[in-house]
């Protein structure tokens, strides 16, 4: 029987062979990478920091030609805009946007995920298409159709007339412009709740719905005591990407109403875009981390309360 005269490798020589391909492997990896890390730096990295530095400066688009000669004003940016009424009035209503907003754009996202999980199979696909359609519909069209459909004369207030209500001026009035912008926002972003419920719905293994079943459980025992609680970490990353959204809303209100009347539509969003504007750069920076810190707060908060208890 012939024999084969290579020398068994040791397990030193092993753990080196190892080392050398998972070297290899490495340096592949960070070598494929590499595009992708430059343009993360360029684009993404360098204008966060830089950024965040001018935040700190009396920086104006003036000085763009000679950035050298900007002065360090330390948080005098910060305290300004906290003295400054529009900006808190751009807090408050994107306050109001993200309390009111969000719970019911996840509770309908929800529900809709709920009934076409197990509605009628030969019509679930239109109505998830159906449903789904606001979310990539053109914001500047859409806009459009808002202006015109909630106009004092448009077809909002003529529907209202049929029944003995007259409707007001709804986009020039202060106290329900808000809501106008409110309800588009919603209409806008339920179709993303949806899909992702749907996605959670879908990865619920039937075993335990049909434990429940024979345990006697009904449809609302089920949804409150299985399903929901089964969604949290959709319910979590649903709860997040909303409040992102209405924290940083500004198309929607810039397209419908530009912050009025009064001030009343504005949001932080928009405010931050009116000091770029008008070439206030280092309130517009302090403005914008401002917003970085809510969201971050809020987001952390949110983590704490609906991760999963068991982790």
């Amino acid at each position: 029987m012939l024999q084969s005269h290579r020398p068994l490798l040791g397990a030193p020589a092993r753990r080196r062979s190892q080392r050398g391909v998972t070297g290899r492997q490495n340096s592949a990896g960070w070598i494929l990478s590499l595009p992708f890390i430059a343009v993360f730096l360029t684009f993404t990295a360098a204008p966060i920091l830089i950024s965040l530095v001018v935040g700190f400066t009396d920086m104006r688009s003036t000085d763009l030609r000679n950035p050298f000669q900007v002065s360090f004003v330390g948080l005098a940016n910060f305290v300004e805009l906290f003295g400054d009424q529009r900006f808190l009035r751009s807090i408050a209503n994107t306050a109001i946007y993200v309390v009111v907003g969000v719970p019911i754009t996840l509770v309908i996202g929800f529900l809709l995920a709920v009934a076409l999980n197990s509605g009628i199979p030969k019509f679930r696909r239109f109505f998830r298409a159906a449903f789904y359609v606001p979310v990539v519909t053109n914001i500047v069209a859409v806009a459009t159709i808002w202006q015109y459909a909630f106009n004092a004369r448009g077809p909002v207030n003529s529907m209202l007339e049929l029944v003995g209500i007259t409707g007001p001026n709804w986009l020039g009035d202060p106290s329900v412009a808000l809501a106008v912008i409110l309800l588009l926002g919603i209409w806008l972003n339920f179709g993303t709740a949806m899909v992702l419920y749907l996605a959670g719905l879908q990865a619920i293994p039937e075993d335990v719905y049909e434990a429940a079943a024979l345990d006697g459980a009904g449809r609302w025992r089920t949804l409150v005591s299985i399903t929901w609680p089964m969604l949290r970490p959709t319910t979590l990353l649903v709860s997040v990407l909303l409040c992102i959204f209405f924290l940083q809303v500004f198309e929607v209100p810039y397209l419908l109403t530009d912050g009025g009347p009064l001030d009343s539509t504005v949001t932080l969003g928009l405010f931050t875009f009116d000091q770029f504007g008008f070439g206030n750069l280092g309130l517009a920076a302090a403005s914008s981390y401002v917003m970085v810190l809510i969201v971050a707060v809020l987001s952390v908060v949110q983590f704490r309360l609906l991760r999963n208890k068991d982790r």
